[in-house]
């Protein structure tokens, strides 16, 4: 079994599957190089699916802004005048505003009210979001399938591919979308050493109630969305405040824990990505390259693998502690007259 980190994009019309994945090697490199930790060998794969809502990728060759392949935002190492900042304020506005979304839109089943807003915002902000939902794609036969349905493939595809790995999977934007779908109803047995998403909008009232009308909750139960099922260690969600995707930033108190114990560990950052003086701080680059994203995969990568000897011993350890606790309460149920001897005595 080996260490795999495995990336998938987000919105919009992408670079070459080769370009992209070289760039977010760079961004991670340069990340583990600022903490000092760059001494790793890493094995890096990308889920690219951009070439499934566009013809063409964008051309990193291309000068002339008019055209509709020319990159605005192509990699760029980080700014060395680049000053982080809290944001103390803006946390708090940002926080009531989630809560005052939730109470507009959701339901306490999750069912989205005013879904004719949701769906306007939808459209203007996110169309590939809104093709994802709502239309259809053709192959070269002219063959019918859901695109919802071709990208969640392509990223089970590759996920499938390293079953045998420990993984560190990274989603971006609209990419937690897909891996959250595909983890929780393409491969809900599938594991997952570690799960990051950043700058994810999985926290907007739309998304939510989307997934919970795939998952078919009953209506009236308060239930929450959970951790996906197969991830085995680490959910770290990072977000910028000042990323507008990403506005709900906290993800910690929407999606519940698994039945490994895996919850949401939010993390504000400073995304640090700037072209030609003009920040984005929804950036895959500059999300890839923070320090506490590097420290999380650093820890991953440095984690020493159990020998199989001591994995089995780990294991009978492990059931013991659990099977004494069980024999111990059940004791417990079957002996109800202890306590009250003793107080009679």
């Amino acid at each position: 079994m080996s260490k795999v980190i495995i990336g998938i994009h987000g919105l919009g019309n992408k670079p070459s599957e080769k370009t992209l994945k070289e760039w977010w090697l760079k961004s991670i490199l340069e990340g583990l190089e600022y903490i000092n930790k760059n001494t790793f060998k890493l094995n890096f794969e990308l889920i690219y699916w951009a070439d499934v809502l566009n013809n063409k990728s964008l051309d990193e060759t291309i000068i002339d802004k008019e055209n509709p392949l020319y990159i605005n935002e192509k990699y760029t190492p980080a700014p060395e005048n680049f000053i982080p900042k809290p944001h103390p304020i803006r946390k708090k506005i940002l926080g009531f505003i989630e809560k005052q979304m939730d109470k507009i839109f959701l339901n306490e089943d999750l069912s989205i009210n005013y879904s004719f807003i949701s769906d306007m915002i939808i459209h203007k902000y996110f169309k590939e979001l809104e093709i994802y939902y709502t239309e259809e794609y053709r192959d070269k036969n002219n063959t019918k399938y859901s695109a919802k349905d071709v990208i969640r493939k392509k990223a089970a595809d590759v996920l499938k591919k390293h079953k045998n790995d420990e993984i560190f999977l990274i989603a971006h934007s609209m990419g937690s979308i897909v891996i959250y779908d595909v983890l929780t109803f393409l491969l809900p047995g599938f594991k997952i050493d570690t799960l990051v998403t950043m700058g994810s909008p999985l926290g907007l009232p739309i998304i939510m109630s989307k997934i919970a009308t795939e998952q078919k909750l009953k209506p009236h139960i308060k239930e929450k969305l959970k951790t996906p099922p197969g991830v085995k260690r680490n959910w770290y969600n990072f977000s910028d405040l000042e990323d507008k995707i990403a506005i709900n930033y906290n993800l910690a108190d929407d999606y519940d824990k698994n039945a490994n114990g895996v919850k949401a560990t939010d993390f504000v950052v400073n995304n640090n990505y700037e072209i030609n003086g003009e920040r984005n701080p929804h950036k895959s680059y500059g999300y890839l390259r923070t320090p506490e994203f590097s420290e999380v995969l650093a820890e991953f990568l440095a984690r020493e693998k159990l020998k199989p000897g001591m994995r089995l011993l780990t294991f009978i350890v492990n059931s013991y502690v659990k099977t004494n606790r069980f024999i111990k309460s059940i004791g417990k149920k079957l002996n109800p007259f202890k306590r009250r001897d003793k107080d009679e005595s």
